[in-house]
């Protein structure tokens, strides 16, 4: 599996606790809930080129 890059990020706390509390809900960490919600936003997007979904497979 590829290294994941680590960054800093800064988030309005009204906002972290809204992720916080959908992240339960979905049974997720915090930081899965924000990935998630990234690669959601980037394939919706169309910018997802030709990478890897999760599960290794080619996305179509």
């Amino acid at each position: 599996m590829a290294e994941k890059k680590r960054f800093l990020l800064r988030l309005d706390q009204e906002l972290y606790d809204r992720l916080e509390k959908w992240a339960a809900d979905e049974l997720r960490s915090v930081n899965a809930q924000i990935e998630f919600l990234l690669r959601e936003a980037v394939l919706r997007a169309g910018r997802g080129g030709a990478s890897k979904g999760r599960s290794g497979a080619p996305r179509r």
